[in-house]
């Protein structure tokens, strides 16, 4: 708040506050003689009546400040320009609408939270434009030239227009106060000429007197606030030299009493528009209209001069009982809206409680942090779908960690996904680089069998080299494809022998398979098995739209062949018949670990079956071990976690095999 606030919040209080004079009223003997006891007693009651008006002007002010409790806090973090622009253009015409303390404070507590946010984007507008500019010229920021755009523009003329505005407004209140205490120092030196005139006892002199008091004392009630520093001490003057001017003027004593009585009705008149107010505080909200509504009667209700003092007291006590009512509504609504911004409070703490891991989260699986986003966006729609207002600096803060946490979350997802984006550009290239390799041998129409191994090679290297992006996922497979189809064409082309040999391989080798199954019927042994797999080996290639079947009828008839082994376990049969599997892979010369990788998984499961049921099977052994006559279950308990431990054992040798090849 600045200066120029703190200054008129404090004119404004102490305008409202009543005030007693602390100076003895003046009067002469003789005045003294003709004027009843109710003067002395109507002073009193003045004291009385100023004491309590003061406590109440005071519980209004507190309550008034309290309603900030249910202000609304607005998060700007995550605005662009355009919605900073709409903001400004709302508060300008709010203000402009319906110019106070507090709606400018409200603008100028609005505009210190969304300019560094919003010259926070201009920077980074400037940056990145700077960043383009050096990269397209080798690094250089000379003849560098930022212009912002017409956003910015609108956002700083509205910015200086609000600013011009508050300056406006309290240079008015200004002027207007000053002119304010002129008015009122006239008016009391008028009064005074009037008090301490020289014939106070002619009776003309007393009446045209009288009329002038009337008519001050209306202009009086008519001019505005002042300067905090004289109107306390305007206010006491006044008031002391209306005291002297009634005591002063014995002989109009019955006009006062008549005045006393007109000051009642109007009195009575207000209690009964506040008691309204308060008959509709009990079955309704009481708004902030209504309080302002109060506040104003009752404002009204202490300029008004004073009254008989017996009704004046009853009048007073239904005014006191009304604005309890009011003041006890609103103070009832406050502390319910505290309890329900602590419960909205809580609700969202927990939630950015459940957030705030989600900023240290780092993984390599593109898997895990589409999963991550998913929880995270569903946890922010459980925010979001938490109404109602939190306490005013608890929430801003609990808001600003909310969503910090949050852009901290998809600024390192979208890290992630550049640092991914460049490898697979890497790989883009390293795949480019093997078919151009691919292409030089079918341009240079090598048909070497070294040519041909290297073809197979970056085959594997291809294969092996990670994603590409995906918009070229296919092409520069069909490419590489293309490559090699055409290089093994033209090598078919010149060779036909060749393909004769393939046929005359594939040949040998059904006749191979049809040896194996014959001998697996009538009885198998491990040294034939060998035997077996040299001639497999010592087969050349076979027509490439046969190999896949020519293979599969050899596991399959190896697979036969060992469990056609008596003298072998389950288990060694099941070992030599994976590393046969491996074998037959291994002497294709283009094998990949990933050709196994489904064989790696089965096995892996089974492991973590044993696992399972070997801490099931401990977990009962601990539990016999307590129990005395239990002795042969610990056996049986012991005697199968052995097993289970050899079956392990044996899942983890077949694994070994398939990492040495």
């Amino acid at each position: 708040m600045t200066n120029e606030e703190v200054q008129i919040e404090q004119n404004e209080l102490e305008t409202n506050q009543p005030e007693v004079n602390p100076q003895p009223i003046e009067a002469t003997p003789e005045i003294a003689a003709e004027t009843p006891a109710t003067t002395e007693a109507n002073s009193e009651e003045v004291v009385s009546q100023h004491a309590e008006i003061e406590a109440i002007a005071a519980e209004a002010t507190q309550l008034t400040d309290g309603q900030e409790v249910a202000e609304q806090v607005v998060d700007y973090s995550g605005f662009g320009k355009a919605e900073f622009v709409l903001t400004l253009e709302k508060l300008l015409a709010e203000v402009q609408a319906s110019p106070s303390v507090a709606s400018f404070r409200k603008s100028e507590d609005t505009l210190k939270e969304v300019r560094p946010l919003f010259e926070q984007i201009k920077s980074t507008e400037k940056a990145e434009a700077l960043a383009k500019f050096k990269e397209a010229n080798e690094g250089s920021e000379e003849g560098f030239d930022y212009k912002f755009d017409s956003q910015v523009e609108a956002f700083d003329k509205l910015f200086k227009t609000l600013k011009d505005e508050r300056s406006k407004y309290f240079l008015s209140i200004e002027k207007e106060r000053d002119k304010n205490f002129d008015k009122k120092t006239e008016l009391l030196n008028r009064l005074r000429a009037i008090v301490e005139g020289k014939d106070n006892s002619d009776p003309a002199h007393i009446k045209a007197g009288f009329a002038e008091f009337k008519k001050i004392q209306d202009e009086w009630k008519e001019a505005g606030n002042i300067n905090s520093p004289h109107n306390n001490t305007l206010w006491q003057t006044f008031h002391a030299l209306v005291d002297r001017f009634y005591s002063n003027r014995s002989i109009y004593f019955e006009l006062l009493e008549l005045d006393r009585k007109r000051n009642l009705q109007q009195k009575i008149d207000l209690c009964t528009k506040i008691e309204k107010i308060a008959e509709t505080a009990k079955a309704e909200v009481v708004t902030g209209k209504m309080l302002d509504e109060a506040v104003a009667i009752f404002e009204e209700y202490k300029h008004i001069g004073p009254a008989p003092k017996e009704e004046n007291e009853l009048v007073w006590q239904r005014v006191k009982e009304a604005l309890d009512v009011i003041y006890g509504k609103r103070r009832e609504q406050i502390e319910i809206q505290k309890t329900e911004t602590e419960q909205v409070f809580n609700l969202k703490n927990s939630i950015a409680e459940l957030v705030e891991p989600f900023a240290s989260f780092q993984s390599q699986s593109i898997t895990e942090w589409n999963e991550r986003t998913k929880a995270l966006l569903a946890l922010q729609d459980q925010w979001n779908n938490v109404k109602g207002f939190m306490p005013r600096e608890k929430g801003k803060t609990l808001s600003d960690k909310f969503w910090a946490d949050i852009k901290t979350f998809f600024r390192n997802k979208g890290e992630f996904f550049r640092q991914l984006e460049a490898k697979r550009e890497e790989n883009l290239q390293a795949k480019n680089a093997l078919i151009e390799q691919v292409q030089a041998l079918v341009s240079g129409e090598d048909d070497s069998q070294e040519a041909t191994n290297t073809v197979i090679r970056l085959q594997k290297e291809f294969r092996e080299i990670g994603h590409v992006p995906e918009k070229d996922k296919d092409s520069i497979y069909e490419r590489f494809k293309k490559a090699c189809d055409s290089f093994f064409d033209a090598k078919r082309a010149k060779n036909q022998h060749v393909e004769k040999e393939f046929e005359a391989n594939l040949a040998k080798k059904v006749a191979l398979c049809d040896q194996i199954e014959k001998e697996a019927n009538e009885g198998s042994e491990t040294s034939k098995l060998a035997e077996f797999k040299a001639q497999w080996n010592a087969i050349g290639f076979v027509p490439k739209k046969d190999m896949q079947s020519i293979n599969k009828r050899y596991i399959a008839v190896v697979n036969k062949y060992v469990s056609s082994m008596g003298k072998l376990s389950g288990q060694e049969k099941e070992q030599l018949a994976l590393q046969t599997e491996v074998d037959m892979l291994k002497a294709r010369g283009d094998f990949s670990p990933k050709d196994l990788g489904r064989k790696e998984n089965d096995i892996r499961r089974k492991m973590q079956q044993v696992e399972n049921d070997i801490a099931t099977l401990s977990n009962n052994l601990e539990f016999f071990s307590k129990s005395k006559n239990a002795g042969q279950l610990r056996l049986d308990v012991e005697a199968k976690i052995k097993k289970a431990e050899a079956e392990l054992t044996h899942y983890k040798q077949q694994l070994k095999v398939l990492r040495e090849v």
